[in-house]
């Protein structure tokens, strides 16, 4: 019981980094990222030809990856460069808990 307790509290403290990577859209903004070239960083012009969403859009699922701490940017006089943020403690955190979730599997086989 105290294992369940743990992983309620653990998907709890990741719900906000879960929603952000579950979405199909930010999916597809996370592997541009990825790409080599994107090394240093995408505009929101790049993002759309990626993925055919509108500013707006990009703009908004940007917010929410960065909210997350998945995405962050540097200005160029009136240029944004967004990247891949470098420091990500939730993916640990993920490690970890598909780790815990694994071990109670596996004691109960």
């Amino acid at each position: 019981m105290k294992n369940l307790e743990q992983l309620k509290n653990e998907f709890a403290n990741l719900s906000e980094f879960l929603i952000a990577i579950g979405d199909e859209t930010r999916q597809a903004i996370i592997i541009a990222l990825l790409e080599d070239n994107a090394c240093n960083g995408l505009r929101v012009n790049d993002l759309t030809e990626v993925t055919d969403l509108s500013r707006p859009a990009i703009s908004h699922h940007l917010k929410i990856l960065k909210q997350a701490h998945l995405v962050d940017f540097r200005r160029e006089g009136t240029k944004n460069y967004y990247y891949l943020s470098h420091n990500i403690s939730e993916i640990e955190q993920l490690r970890q808990l598909l780790t815990h979730v694994s071990d109670i599997i596996d004691k109960e086989q």
